[in-house]
């Protein structure tokens, strides 16, 4: 009997991760939204919902959300470009106080 070497881990984990990204487009953005939009903005503001393309994301304050719709097109942008579809995000809107502080 003759015994193969070993297998690297990404190798063996290969066919297990395969079709492992979320399905939904939400689950999607949620999932490169800190790489997308940087580590300051991710800790103040986060995809929340999304209808037809365009994403809803929750901010910490106002002043968050007012700066962040003025930088929504390069985001959106950015978004299209990680997902590798470029128009799977139509838009992002910016909302506070969606949930209740717990």
């Amino acid at each position: 009997m003759r015994r193969s070497a070993p297998r690297p881990l990404a190798v063996a984990l290969e066919g297990v991760t395969r079709g492992g990204e979320p399905g939904t487009l939400l689950a999607r953005v949620q999932s490169h939204w800190r790489e997308v939009a940087g580590d300051v903005v991710a800790d103040e503001a986060q995809p929340l919902s999304e209808r037809e393309g365009r994403v809803t994301v929750e901010c910490r304050s106002a002043v968050w959300a007012q700066e962040l719709a003025l930088l929504a097109p390069e985001l959106v942008g950015r978004l299209n470009e990680r997902l590798g579809a470029p128009s799977a995000v139509r838009s992002l809107r910016f909302v506070t106080g969606v949930r209740d502080p717990a």
